[in-house]
């Protein structure tokens, strides 16, 4: 655990540290991601059907890998330098090692990501992902499967997330609506991907 930054344990699984970007990085990253000629609104298949997803998504990868979750293929595209950095920042501060990073635009508080885990089979079988935010400030919320345990994490820029490796079987987390916020949220999720589909 690197002092420089402020950290706070969750749980045994979920770790936080705020403020690992500075201003001026944060500033850069977000605007960086804004202007991903990748970024696209996917559908995923909810109840038979296929609907909209309420965010736009961009997948990167170090390999021509893909990524298949609620239906829905995401093809990789190449790391840009700046996520590249964004990454070896992760990597040093949670002593974790990634492959790639899935992307999330949240325009306004009406973009969402509802209840899920991220246990899907090329994931492996103790996924450890690494969540970085810039932009406006959005609620994380956590919830074991049981129902007995819940968290609610205000997700600041700078932000960096740690899900260890049974939080995707012992919980599941979402980004609800939130009507009152206007300016747009860059979520990266860095995870590794065991094989290609």
């Amino acid at each position: 655990m690197n002092m420089e930054y402020t950290f706070t344990a969750i749980t045994d699984e979920i770790s936080m540290w705020d403020s690992v970007f500075s201003p001026t990085e944060c500033n850069l990253f977000f605007e960086h991601c804004l202007r991903l000629n990748t970024l696209h609104q996917g559908e995923i298949l909810m109840f038979g059907k296929r609907v909209p997803i309420p965010r736009l998504e961009s997948f990167h990868c170090n390999e021509a890998i893909n990524y298949t979750y609620s239906g829905k293929l995401l093809k990789s595209a190449p790391f840009t330098s700046e996520l590249l950095d964004i990454k070896t920042k992760v990597e040093m501060i949670t002593g974790h090692s990634f492959n790639c990073v899935l992307i999330n635009l949240y325009r306004t508080g009406q973009d969402s990501n509802g209840w899920h885990a991220d246990n899907e089979k090329e994931l492996g079988e103790n996924p450890i992902i690494a969540s970085v935010s810039f932009g406006a400030t959005r609620t994380f919320k956590l919830r074991s499967m049981e129902g007995t345990e819940k968290y609610s994490v205000a997700l600041r820029a700078g932000s960096l997330l740690l899900m260890g490796k049974q939080v995707q079987y012992q919980f599941k987390h979402c980004i609800p609506k939130e009507p009152k916020i206007t300016k747009p949220r860059v979520n990266l999720t860095f995870r590794t991907i065991l094989e290609s589909r």
